[in-house]
């Protein structure tokens, strides 16, 4: 089969590999579309240092099962899905707790610490285990699914916190990520959705996706902002960067006694207000990948409720990766949202 293959940093080859087989309990899968994710410029570059080469990346994906296990009965040749990014055992006490994201024994794919190496999608076939595979609705086509692993995350960020009625919330960061998340907050109830941002090309689509109010958060006092659009700040704020500036700013946008989400993670240690969160009592949520929600995400971008569509910046073929990956990795690489590979 024809492979993507990361064989040292920086440098991607379209090459020829051996085709996987499934094992007793796994599909075959023919890979229809995969979306280069941000962690896989980061792992190509060689920065975090969990994509070691050589190694086929890729794990928001979408295909046709070809062929299954001799253990596997619900799945059969033809049927159209997706699959879950993590590989998670369904044996340990997190997965029997449906805490799927937390397993002990959780695998990525298209991720290579040094734990283990795991191929994913940027490939044309690609075996995984039949448990963590989910059906395609009618009518969603191969680019539209692959990019719900994102959603999901989305999704599972804000359902980590109880919205009340009628809730307030701030959004720092209006990348990808951050545009779910406003759709998201939309979906669960939301009805004053704040996003904060550099760039007023996203924030404009933030406001297209549901967002009540904008900010550039380099000509405003974001903090002083919310609270007068809010009556004391947001009920709760999901961090969507992930460095101490912008986690400073979600806890400084919230009310006394609110919630702040953190679900972007650039930086793996930041300056942290701790007296601020002590004395104004905040709760904060980590959140990490999805728990079981494809199938609430497929649904609601089959309906339109969550639109993915304008964050597809491109589509390509498999063959045009490396230089896609070089795009994106530029400079002026934040200008795409989401490119999609099509083996």
């Amino acid at each position: 089969m024809k492979a993507l293959l990361l064989t040292a940093p920086s440098q991607l080859d379209y090459t020829d590999f051996a085709a996987p087989t499934p094992g007793d309990d796994e599909v075959l899968l023919r890979i229809h579309a995969c979306g280069i994710c941000g962690s896989d410029i980061h792992g190509w570059d060689g920065s975090t240092g969990r994509r070691r080469p050589p190694l086929i990346m890729g794990h928001e994906a979408s295909g046709e099962i070809v062929a299954v296990g001799p253990r596997v009965e619900r799945w059969h040749a033809g049927d159209r899905v997706t699959f879950d990014s993590t590989i998670y055992c369904g044996a340990c006490p997190y997965c029997a707790r449906g805490e799927v994201n937390l397993c002990d024994n959780r695998r990525v794919v298209g991720v290579a610490p040094v734990e283990y190496r795991q191929h994913g999608a940027f490939a044309e076939l690609l075996a995984l285990p039949a448990r963590i595979l989910y059906a395609l609705p009618p009518g969603l086509t191969y680019q539209q699914a692959a990019m719900v692993e994102p959603v999901s995350i989305a999704i599972h960020a804000v359902q980590r916190v109880k919205l009340s009625l009628n809730a307030t919330a701030v959004v720092i960061g209006a990348g990808m990520i951050g545009l779910f998340v406003i759709q998201a907050l939309k979906w669960a109830g939301a009805t004053r959705i704040i996003a904060v941002d550099l760039a007023d090309n996203r924030l404009a689509l933030a406001r297209e996706l549901g967002a009540t109010d904008t900010l550039r958060s380099d000509l405003v006092d974001v903090p002083a902002e919310v609270a007068r659009l809010t009556g004391g700040g947001a009920e709760v704020a999901l961090e969507v960067v992930g460095l101490s500036a912008t986690v400073n700013l979600a806890i400084a946008s919230v009310r006394r006694g609110g919630h702040v989400v953190l679900v972007g993670n650039l930086a793996p240690k930041i300056d942290f207000p701790l007296q601020a969160v002590v004395t104004r009592e905040l709760t904060l949520h980590g959140t990490c990948g999805s728990a079981g929600e494809y199938p609430l995400c497929l649904d609601l971008i089959a309906r339109g409720v969550i639109r993915v569509e304008p964050m597809i910046s491109a589509v390509a073929p498999l063959a045009d990766g490396a230089a896609w990956f070089e795009k994106l990795s530029a400079k002026d690489g934040s200008k795409f949202m989401k490119v999609i590979l099509t083996p």
